[in-house]
């Protein structure tokens, strides 16, 4: 298994074990959608486990849903850029990766993406039994600093 890649599977045999936080009832749309929206909370939210050796990496990336992450072993470096540093972070143009970063970011390359040093980021350590909320386009990279496994809820 590579350390640059970090997969996400899915819960089939897990998912009785796992019950969402309320927060991921948070939701943009106004009160009259919610009433009318026949689907339960269940349906709208989807789960991903990431499970991986110390040293995985999820490249600078942004995803389109609200994303909870919940760390349950282990521990991860994370990485937070705001969407108005895209112009800053280099993001693949005009491919399927539009919603991913040029920038290798254990090595950038300052001479290829010269801008990249001006952006600003939080960072942080999530740990065991933590979890962090990851607004839609707030650009992450996340690389496991030891053994982890991770839940994440995302929804609209």
């Amino acid at each position: 298994m590579s350390t640059k890649d970090l997969a996400q599977h899915p819960l089939s045999e897990l998912r009785q074990d796992i019950c969402f936080s309320d927060y991921c009832c948070v939701n943009e749309k106004p009160a009259k959608e919610l009433v009318e929206d026949d689907k339960s909370e269940d349906e709208d939210v989807v789960i991903n486990a990431w499970f991986g050796p110390s040293g995985t990496i999820s490249p600078l990336h942004y995803d389109s849903k609200h994303n909870l992450l919940a760390q349950v072993v282990g521990s991860k470096y994370i990485r937070l850029y705001g969407e108005d540093q895209t112009p800053l972070v280099y993001p693949h143009e005009g491919t399927m990766l539009f919603n991913t970063s040029q920038v290798d970011m254990e090595h950038p390359d300052l001479k290829q993406f010269p801008e990249f040093g001006k952006a600003r980021f939080i960072e942080c350590i999530l740990g065991a039994g933590e979890m962090l909320y990851i607004p839609p386009r707030c650009w992450h990279f996340v690389k496991s600093l030891t053994l982890s496994f991770s839940v994440s809820f995302w929804w609209c």
